[in-house]
């Protein structure tokens, strides 16, 4: 089977890798369990793919330390990441897609499309660093910006940050998030913060301000500044 592995594989087989690969940045591994819930499949099935990877080579699986991608299996999640995060990119910037609804559209492209067109939609984008949801977009050559976030809720009272990366799987989050003017490069102040686990309340540039509840602001990637929104 390891003579089988490259551009060939199955969509079946790219969704494990991207889910590994996301679990694996989140906690260094992923377990069968985390898999299984990830692609809403029942854990014996899971169990019976990660079998079938592990034998061609794409990931390794200890009953302790979980699974984690082989050097090969790392390319090809990285891969399939450049061509779901350069889709969103094109849809949004040249076809005038919402950001909340272009997740499932990319979902589906990502299988189909050939890595020519994918090329071409990315020298038509300007070759962008991060797509429109703020996620770094992997190089060709299967390189990745580290990122270094922090959700919105660590940063103090009097703190500022500037908004840079936020999930887009959930489209009605997405629309909330933008209908606040929140938007991935968005700079403000925190101003005010309840206690055990209280809504935020930050200010945006030109003074407006807005309350973020707790779960809310947890899921927003943010980068400390120093200067004020106002």
């Amino acid at each position: 089977m390891k003579a089988s592995v490259g551009k060939g594989l199955s969509r079946s087989i790219e969704d494990y890798l991207k889910v590994i690969y996301k679990l694996e940045a989140d906690s260094g591994s992923a377990q069968t369990s985390a898999i299984a819930e990830a692609l809403a499949i029942a854990p014996p099935s899971v169990s019976g793919m990660v079998k079938r990877l592990a034998e061609a080579g794409l990931l390794e699986h200890s009953r302790y330390r979980g699974v984690r991608l082989t050097e090969a299996g790392q390319h090809q999640a990285l891969r399939i990441l450049r061509r779901h995060r350069i889709i969103e990119s094109y849809l949004i910037e040249q076809l005038e897609y919402d950001w909340h609804n272009v997740h499932q559209e990319a979902e589906r492209l990502e299988h189909a499309v050939s890595d020519a067109l994918i090329d071409r939609m990315d020298q038509a984008l300007g070759r962008p660093s991060h797509d429109p949801h703020g996620a770094p977009i992997p190089t060709p050559d299967g390189e990745i910006e580290t990122i270094h976030y922090v959700p919105m809720t660590d940063l103090d009272v009097g703190s500022a940050g500037q908004l840079r990366m936020v999930g887009d799987k959930d489209s009605e989050r997405l629309r909330f998030i933008a209908s606040l003017g929140l938007r991935p490069g968005v700079a403000f102040d925190v101003v005010a913060r309840q206690p055990f686990h209280g809504p935020l309340t930050i200010r945006l540039e030109g003074g407006r301000e807005e309350v973020i509840g707790y779960e809310l602001a947890n899921s927003l990637q943010c980068e400390r500044s120093g200067g004020d929104a106002k």
